[in-house]
């Protein structure tokens, strides 16, 4: 008396499904580390700009420097001077055609419209100024490295 199939199993064949228990497994778990880190993501973060460390005594920027500053309202002023939007132009023009390398050193004030200064870059680069500073006031209390470059940061 034999217990068992009765018919003959013709031997194992390889499974030639996919097993898709663990690729939903990691999909889940990365889909809620997406959403717990989502909000962190996209939350705003609150800086208070500008602040630097000290430059180091003696870095002068070589050739021609122009500052250009803006206030808090929105007024743009060259080389401490008030100067409308519509003649702030063809002065960058001007000074880019008299010296190409001429550096922009560009201080803005803390409560200055990001959109503003981002509106300054674009002019100045399209004048053909590429060398643009940003110019901080230095920190109390921080002291620079004395290998640290110094100076406003160019591009």
């Amino acid at each position: 008396m034999a217990f068992g199939r009765l018919e003959n199993p013709a031997g194992y064949r390889p499974m030639s499904d996919i097993n898709v228990t663990p690729l939903v497994d990691v999909m889940l778990v990365l889909l809620v580390i997406f959403i717990i880190a989502a909000p962190v993501m996209a939350s705003r973060l609150a800086l208070d700009l500008p602040q630097a460390q000290v430059p180091a005594p003696g870095a002068e920027p070589a050739g021609a420097v122009v500052s250009l500053s803006l206030d808090a309202a929105g007024q743009v002023y060259w080389n401490d001077e008030p100067q409308d939007a519509e003649a702030l132009r063809p002065r960058l023009q001007e000074q880019a055609r008299r010296d190409p390398a001429t550096e922009l050193q560009l201080r803005a004030d803390t409560a200055a419209p990001y959109g503003r200064v981002v509106q300054l870059i674009g002019l100045a680069q399209s004048a053909g100024l590429s060398r643009i500073g940003f110019v901080a006031e230095a920190v109390p209390g921080l002291v620079s490295e004395p290998n640290a470059a110094a100076g406003p940061v160019s591009r």
